[in-house]
């Protein structure tokens, strides 16, 4: 048997807390810094909660917390009746700690075209334009009519809005609004709004960003294609899930790029085969919840493609749509909180925390790239409305935001619970319910896609909306198409009543 290594001798690295902050979080920070960085390296046995505790004169419950988010994250790992240890990482190395400076790093051209200085076409050359023809493969469907109804996806618990509080908050800009902020604003967004959501971001993601790295964006679909517009030239390789969200797909095609779709494991973004990609530059992915697969990329995961991005000077685009619903303990950290080197770009938004139609988004960028966004984003709309900024900035400073979060948080629990526990049991060629530890929705695998179809048609003649997962997949996937089928459920859109119901209307239709 291998020796096994002795306790690590604390206080490691000389550890210091302030007294004034949180223990918990100072301690969760400067251990997981200490793996990241390879003071702490895979296999080191960490002490015992209590010994640490007693080491650093802290209460246990803080050691408790800070080991439990280390290991929710996966830079921990217990071993029953042997102690703690150092999860196996990539080797630290690897990953460089060089902060990135602006625009040496190999941004599209169209950063820096002048559009004035293209040649004018004839309009049967834009009639027939390549980009025309993208387009039309590469569009969004039309949105599902009338009030959310089970279990439609990517819809949050909006019936639990707060909309007279945000009605107040609307009444009182317009009351008396500040006169310059009805002049043309600042294409970047507000600046009152952009600190709250830097600061949001590093009190409860974790995020080490600054007000002036932020974006505002009409939802993070806007966000995603002018990650698109700036980042791909035509004819590059972009690397999207398969499985994924098809919306970010279309986005790049019509960009110009050529689309790869890499495989979703049990641990998230296949990096074997994105490494195996000579033409790619640029990652779309969404780690704290897949699309529409649920999975969760593990830290190891997270690391390899950061490695993957500083090797090719490439681009990640992190979509993190539902972060803030984690059913376990508090949200993951982002993929870009362990960027070093400037090469993800955060998209975040409102709509999946308030409600689609706010049209609020975000982009967290690398500092180099702010400006040539926000310029890019002049140019398509000016500026984002002024008073839906105003107003959420000050929903966010009076404190009715993070309430709202953990309101939406233990409804997106419930409503998953009702699903869980009223689901038919015994479908013939269904798979078992996964187990959903995060987001606002699931997927259940079927055995082929005439299945799929059948239960798909049955569902809808009982009044009752679900996805097939086979819609997920890219066209020119290589995978059998059996093996793409699956349904696809929102859990979140309508109380549990209404679950129940639609639940009760499925087994009569599906005969169980």
């Amino acid at each position: 048997m291998p020796p096994v290594s002795p306790p690590l001798s604390f206080n490691p690295a000389g550890i210091e807390l302030d007294r004034r902050q949180g223990l918990t979080r100072q301690l969760y920070h400067a251990l997981r810094q200490r793996v990241l960085d390879g003071r702490l390296v895979s296999g080191t046995r960490l002490p015992a909660s209590r010994d640490l505790a007693a080491t650093l004169s802290i209460s246990r419950n803080s050691v408790v917390r800070a080991y439990d988010q280390l290991y929710a994250e996966g830079f921990i790992e217990s071993r029953v009746g042997d102690g703690t240890y150092v999860a196996k990482l990539p080797d630290a190395k690897k990953l460089s700690t060089k902060v990135s400076t602006g625009f040496s790093t190999g941004l599209s051209p169209a950063l820096s075209t002048n559009w004035l200085d293209l040649p004018v076409k004839s309009p049967d050359e834009v009639i027939h334009s390549p980009a025309l023809g993208r387009l039309e493969t590469n569009h969004l469907p039309a949105p599902p009519h009338g009030p959310p109804r089970a279990f439609r996806v990517g819809v949050p618990a909006f019936d639990l809005f707060p909309f007279e509080v945000w009605a107040k908050l609307n009444g009182a800009f317009w009351r008396k609004p500040d006169l310059a902020k009805l002049c043309y604003g600042d294409p970047a967004g507000d600046d009152r709004l952009r600190g709250l959501i830097a600061a949001y971001l590093r009190s409860s993601r974790g995020m080490q960003c600054s007000a002036e790295q932020i974006v505002i964006t009409s939802g993070a679909q806007q966000a995603i294609s002018l990650c698109a517009q700036l980042l791909v030239e035509p004819g590059e390789g972009v690397a999207v899930e398969n499985p994924g969200y098809r919306a970010a797909g279309h986005a790049f095609a019509l960009a110009g790029g050529r689309l790869h779709g890499v495989p979703v494991d049990a641990e998230g973004l296949d990096c074997h085969v994105l490494n195996s990609l000579q033409d790619c530059r640029v990652a779309y992915v969404t780690p704290s919840h897949q699309y529409p697969l649920g999975v969760v990329m593990s830290l190891a995961r997270r690391l390899e493609l950061l490695v993957w991005a500083e090797r090719t000077q490439g681009w990640i685009i992190e979509d993190d749509y539902d972060g803030e619903y984690r059913y376990s303990g508090a949200p993951l950290s982002p993929l870009a909180a362990l960027d070093r080197n400037g090469r993800v770009l955060y998209v975040g938004t409102f709509g999946k925390v308030a409600f689609p139609a706010l049209r609020l988004g975000y982009l967290v960028l690398p500092p180099g790239l702010v400006g040539a966004f926000a310029r890019r984003r002049a140019v398509d709309m000016r500026h984002s409305e002024v008073s839906t900024q105003a107003v959420m900035a000050e929903f966010m400073a009076s404190g009715h935001f993070q309430r709202h979060i953990r309101r939406m948080r233990r409804a997106a629990l419930s409503r998953r619970n009702a699903l869980l526990d009223g689901w038919p049991r015994g479908l013939e060629e269904v798979g078992e319910l996964p187990n959903v530890a995060a987001g606002l929705h699931l997927t259940v695998r079927v055995s082929s896609l005439a299945r799929e179809r059948q239960l798909l048609a049955q569902a809808h003649a009982a009044d009752v909306e679900i996805n097939g997962l086979s819609s997920y997949w890219l066209t020119d996937s290589t995978t059998p198409m059996d093996q793409r089928a699956g349904l696809v459920l929102g859990f979140a859109a309508v109380p549990e009543v209404a679950i129940g119901a639609a639940l009760a209307r499925l087994r009569q239709a599906w005969q169980c």
